[in-house]
């Protein structure tokens, strides 16, 4: 037997009404805002990410599925999906259709890493990207609609964190500050951080080694380096929150993982699957088009893992998806009525109505065994006498209760 790939799942059939309802809530909710889709290729080039996500980040270093083509060309599996969102808006000339440009995606992502409790080497995100727009308003908007999304899923507790992390004129700043502090407790660090500590001292902050988390507790803070113009847009993305009654916390500790992230950036929090809580986490990137090597763009964005979201949404009891059974069932005896009952539910379906009918040969006892295993609402019996006076025995399932419908009006959906 050959058994999936570790840090793989299946979705099962009896699982799938519950993606369905997260996706069909992240669309509706993207859509409210004005968000549009957009999907991009499953593996893009090496260098898209080396460029975009960073060559100090942990997805880059450890995480990637990396592979030669047969035309000798390094491909990726895409880790995350702002990257290829961004490398899409540049080569599909994509401003010209106006800014504030306004997309998200639901996409499968891969990472070579250790499986946690809802987080798969495959797994999959619902994310926004906005390109276009430096204003304050605009993180308050991809904000918004993150919270809302949340909300309208089913969480109920969950807590959001913010922080600013600066951009280049600030962090240098800061940089000599972090590398002072570190330098003097670097020889107690992971081999990790020691890599990082020329190239990106910025990601040692972002460490999840214990030891390293009790060096890096008392190590400066980005916020208190902020530039006049840092600190003042930042100061306006927390009025805008606030104006919208979106509760938020300032944690100083939050830089997120990837190299792209400048000024805001923020983190859902959830305390019902541990110490891995986190359930969405975004913020705001304006020199990524430029990296890319699109002109330069301001924009922000988040990604929310949808296994994680399910988990929470399980585990607190706050999952609203009900599994909907099929609406009628036609079970036939005898040879004649097999022979109507596939015309039948073709006509049921095509009325609206999603229906069944029996494929396996079984009697009448195991049709209805079947029947309510599929959860059918409503079992129209057909036999010879049936057939002979052109009705059809209909049950209501959920009530017991059964009666005559003639065939000419169950084809038209009339089932009760």
């Amino acid at each position: 037997m050959i058994n999936i790939p570790k840090g793989t799942k299946d979705m099962l059939p009896s699982e799938a009404y519950k993606w369905h309802y997260v996706e069909e809530t992240a669309r509706k909710t993207a859509h409210s805002f004005g968000f549009k889709e957009i999907r991009t290729p499953v593996f893009e080039h090496t260098e898209l990410f080396l460029r975009g996500v960073g060559e100090t980040t942990d997805i880059v270093n450890k995480e990637m599925y990396t592979f030669e083509d047969k035309g000798g060309r390094s491909i990726t599996l895409r880790p995350e999906g702002t990257a290829g969102a961004a490398r899409s808006f540049i080569e599909n000339g994509l401003a010209q259709n106006g800014l504030p440009l306004k997309t998200y995606y639901i996409a499968s992502v891969f990472r070579y890493e250790k499986p946690q409790n809802g987080r798969l080497r495959e797994h999959h995100q619902f994310g926004t990207e906005m390109f276009g727009s430096e204003l304050p308003k605009a993180d308050v908007e991809v904000i918004s609609l993150a919270y809302t999304f949340l909300k309208n899923a089913g969480l109920k507790d969950i807590a959001l964190n913010i922080n600013s992390i600066g951009c280049k004129t600030c962090r240098a700043e800061f940089n000599k500050a972090l590398k002072e502090y570190i330098g003097a407790n670097l020889e107690n660090m992971c081999a990790t951080c020691k890599s990082r500590f020329d190239k990106n001292p910025l990601r040692i902050l972002d460490c999840k080694e214990e030891r390293c988390k009790v060096i890096t507790a008392q190590a400066p803070r980005i916020i208190d380096y902020l530039c006049d113009d840092c600190k003042a847009h930042f100061e306006e993305v927390q009025k805008g929150l606030t104006a919208l009654d979106i509760p938020f916390t300032v944690n100083p500790g939050i830089v997120r993982g990837l190299d792209y992230y400048t000024r805001t950036v923020f983190e859902f929090i959830s305390t019902d699957i541990g110490a891995q809580g986190t359930v969405c986490g975004g913020g705001r990137y304006n020199h990524l088009i430029e990296e890319v090597g699109g002109k330069p763009t301001p924009a922000v964005g988040f990604g929310l893992g949808l296994e994680r979201l399910l988990l929470v949404l399980e585990n607190t009891g706050n999952m609203k998806a009900v599994e909907k059974g099929i609406d009628v069932y036609v079970a036939p005896l005898g040879d004649r009525a097999q022979a109507v009952s596939q015309s039948i539910c073709q006509a049921l379906r095509a009325s609206g109505l999603s229906a069944e009918t029996d494929l396996m040969g079984r009697s009448l006892k195991a049709q209805m065994k079947y029947a309510d295993k599929i959860g059918a609402h409503y079992v129209a019996i057909l036999g010879d006498d049936e057939l002979d006076n052109q009705v059809a025995t209909v049950k209501n399932m959920v009530e017991g209760q059964s009666k005559q419908v003639s065939i000419d009006d169950l084809k038209q959906g009339q089932v009760w």
